[in-house]
């Protein structure tokens, strides 16, 4: 039986559509996403706390879901909306459908409404906020809510997706990627370097590929502070991605400030964030920010483009930018710092995700980057 759904904007523009996976009522920032792989991934990456994704993609599902690729233990986004969700999943992989997968983690999606419409109308005003309902379908009811949707500025989302302990991370890449030509660094434990990752909802991807260069991994929630960090005896210290805005996070930033010059950084997305306002940068809410996987990137030092995956909303800003940070890395599309340096202190930080779990290899070099900055501050002790 058809399930009516209804996606409603604070502008009050009204989508009427089918409802797929679980039912129920969510509120959050309406975004999109251009990806045409990798949904499971977005699905399950905590950096979407708090929105409803669009993706631009008219079919969505068509390979199902897997216990293989998951980004987080359970989907974070408030919501999911596709042109069409497909009835047939076909892949060797796939142990469950999108739809199954969303029911039975809650998720709640709507198909079947002019998705180029409502990404044109974004990409035009900006992302806003909205509320999608299968049970509340009240034209008048909905934009009230919508309009008092918090949205994502001056919140601290990740809270809401911190691990709940410290733990050992062990898991290493999938055996897709060395089938493919990847290959690990092999060392003894003794000789491994120890790294500390922050988690602000970290992509299992990343500490997948710290392993893969040969690294031990410690995760701690990213509420830690600079001593908890420094306890673990770390060689190096990472910076994850996470949800929202990056401002609120005081308690992050005083704790990078008290680990820079100590040991060696690397930030991922948020973590870029996060170790630019650490150095004095500012950063801003951007108009729709940039969510898929083929945006492009200038590497300043060598010229290359790198095609990368993307997922922020949030970037650091050019203006007084402190001397004391480089830019290494710019976005091709709209000229954002994509990625800096810190000139006094070994630490650097991208805003896109060399990970890329869903996404292009181009940027994996900077976890063998990382490796090398460790390998230089270990022997130099």
């Amino acid at each position: 039986m058809t399930r009516i759904a209804k996606l409603v904007l604070e502008d009050g523009t009204i989508y009427t559509g089918q409802s797929f996976g679980a039912e129920g009522e969510v509120d959050g920032e309406v975004v999109f996403n251009t990806s045409m792989t990798g949904y499971q991934e977005i699905l399950t990456d905590p950096s979407y706390r708090g929105q409803i994704v669009t993706m631009t993609c008219p079919e969505i599902g068509n390979v199902g879901t897997n216990s293989e690729d998951l980004e987080n233990q359970i989907p974070h986004l408030a919501g999911f909306i596709v042109k069409e969700n497909s009835r047939i999943r076909s892949n060797f992989r796939s142990d469950q459908s999108l739809n199954d997968f969303m029911v039975d983690h809650g998720v709640i999606g709507i198909e079947g409404i002019d998705t180029r419409a409502l990404v044109r109308k974004i990409r035009i005003q900006g992302a806003m906020n909205g509320v999608l309902s299968t049970v509340d379908l009240d034209d008048e009811s909905l934009i009230a809510k919508a309009e008092q949707s918090l949205g994502l500025v001056g919140r601290d989302l990740v809270k809401e997706v911190l691990p709940a302990k410290p733990q050992q991370w062990h898991e290493t890449l999938s055996g897709w990627w060395h089938m493919n030509g990847g290959s690990s660094i092999q060392e003894e434990d003794a000789s491994r370097p120890h790294v500390v990752a922050l988690d602000f909802g970290m992509k299992w991807n990343i500490p997948r590929h710290l392993i893969d260069q040969g690294c031990r991994v410690t995760v701690l929630p990213g509420t830690s502070s600079g001593d908890e960090v420094l306890s673990q005896q770390p060689d190096g210290l990472f910076l994850s991605n996470g949800p929202g805005d990056p401002e609120p996070l005081i308690y992050a930033i005083e704790t990078i400030q008290q680990l820079l010059g100590k040991i060696p950084i690397f930030g991922i997305c948020l973590g870029h964030q996060l170790l630019s306002l650490a150095a004095g940068a500012k950063t801003f809410k951007m108009k729709f920010g940039h969510r898929g996987a083929n945006h492009p990137i200038l590497n300043l030092e060598t010229k290359k483009i790198e095609i990368t995956t993307q997922n922020h909303g949030f970037a650091v800003s050019d203006e007084d930018l402190p001397d004391c940070l480089e830019v290494t890395h710019r976005n091709l599309n709209d000229n954002t710092i994509a990625g800096v340096r810190h000139l006094q202190h070994p630490a650097c930080s991208v805003q896109y995700h060399p990970e890329a779990s869903a996404g292009p290899h181009d940027s994996q070099y900077l976890f063998r980057q990382f490796r090398q900055m460790l390998k230089i501050s270990t022997a130099s002790i």
